[in-house]
């Protein structure tokens, strides 16, 4: 059913349950996997940050982290024999850069975890679950805590 899976990972609880639901739809459908981090660009000073990085020790710092979250996903892929391959996005706008790699890996279902934030925090943070299903044009599967 579904043959090329898009797992967008950042390392928090929900995005952990992604990758589990993700491996057993993999396993169940004989799937490929990719799994994406898409950083945003842009240093930034948001809500809850007591200081902002520079531009570059921002993108390296955030690099690095990306890069941790995508080995650790691909490594558990990998020990359950699931073809698998990661991909690294930079771009100001996360859920296009999720939907671009989407359309570049001919995805057909995306997962992705969810913090199903509400009220303030949604208005102020934004919710990328919420910009990938308005704009997909493929299924998307959302994984909440």
């Amino acid at each position: 059913m579904f043959k090329k899976i898009l797992l967008p990972v950042d390392g928090s609880s929900t995005s952990n349950q992604a990758i589990e639901k993700t491996i057993a739809m993999a396993e169940a459908f004989k799937s490929q996997v990719t799994v994406v981090s898409v950083i945003d660009d842009y240093a930034f000073t948001g809500v809850g940050v007591d200081f902002a990085y520079g531009q570059t020790e921002y993108l390296k710092t955030a690099t690095a982290e990306a890069n941790a979250t995508l080995n650790a996903a691909k490594q558990l892929f990998e020990a359950r024999g699931i073809p698998v391959t990661s991909s690294l996005v930079e771009g100001h706008a996360v859920y296009k850069g999720i939907l671009d790699t989407a359309q570049s890996t001919g995805a057909d279902l995306i997962v992705m975890g969810s913090h199903g934030r509400q009220g303030l925090k949604k208005l102020i943070l934004g919710s990328v679950a919420a910009q990938v299903l308005s704009h997909a044009h493929l299924p998307v599967m959302i994984v909440r805590e």
